[in-house]
């Protein structure tokens, strides 16, 4: 069975109440009072859940086993810092960026942007599209059983997503127009934050990369084949785990 969301804070010594979307989800897979289901709270902590009673838009739960298990989420965060696409493409990337273990999610206005977001009479898409995310994260985690919620930050600028501080010293930009890999790079850095950086179709301007680059970011590729945008942030999360991760990090001692 999967895990459910359920927010906090939690009640120990009461029944917690149901959202109308939990209560929805439970009619959908047919669990009746008296049965038993996982939930998280989206900050690590996890608990079994007993159906006291079920409505039409709410419910009531008694939890138990209550404990916190991080053990899904990498030591190191990964921040997909990804060009905006075009059709469906956004709602596929955060999806699977959840799925692989991204902790941000930063979606960048572009010069190659199909998708324009960033004018002030865009703002109420921008959020309705941020709250679309959010919502697939939230999903992606509780297919993928991770409890911690990934967080999905407000449509920005390129050249103001430059101009912010970032934890992360080591910022890769990715692009087919370079031989240093990003094997390379991963290979000769200990395990840290990081950030990806993704263009969208058509990739990163030459002024973008320019720019990118004066900020301390390193261009770097994923090899001889040019990826689709949707392809390349999660290869790229994909690499960078089986690099950093324990088993090949204990090869190299």
């Amino acid at each position: 069975m999967p895990q459910f969301y359920l927010p906090g804070p939690w009640e120990t010594q009461k029944p917690n109440v149901l959202t109308p979307e939990l209560a929805h989800h439970l009619r959908v897979r047919r669990i009746q009072p008296g049965e038993f289901f996982p939930i998280f709270d989206g900050k690590g902590q996890v608990a079994q859940a007993k159906l006291l009673s079920l409505g039409n838009k709410s419910g009531e739960a008694e939890l138990s086993d209550i404990r916190l298990d991080t053990h899904r989420e990498s030591p190191y965060a990964i921040t997909l810092a990804q060009g905006l696409a075009g059709g469906d493409k956004m709602d596929w990337v955060v999806e699977k960026a959840i799925e692989t273990g991204a902790q941000v999610i930063a979606p960048l206005q572009c010069e190659r942007s199909v998708i324009k977001l960033t004018r002030s009479s865009d703002a109420e898409r921008a959020h309705k599209r941020l709250l679309h995310w959010e919502g697939i994260v939230q999903a992606a985690c509780e297919q993928c059983d991770r409890t911690v919620l990934a967080t999905v930050e407000p449509i920005q600028n390129f050249e103001s997503y430059l101009q912010k501080t970032q934890k992360a010293r080591l910022k890769l930009l990715l692009s087919p127009d370079t031989d240093r890999s990003l094997y390379s790079v991963l290979i000769d850095s200990p395990p840290q934050d990081i950030i990806l950086m993704i263009g969208p179709e058509g990739g990163h301007s030459p002024e973008e990369e320019a720019q990118a680059k004066s900020s301390g970011y390193q261009i770097v590729s994923l090899g001889d084949r040019v990826l689709r945008t949707e392809t390349a942030g999660i290869v790229a999360i994909t690499a960078v785990h089986s690099i950093w991760g324990p088993e090949m990090q204990n090869r190299l001692k």
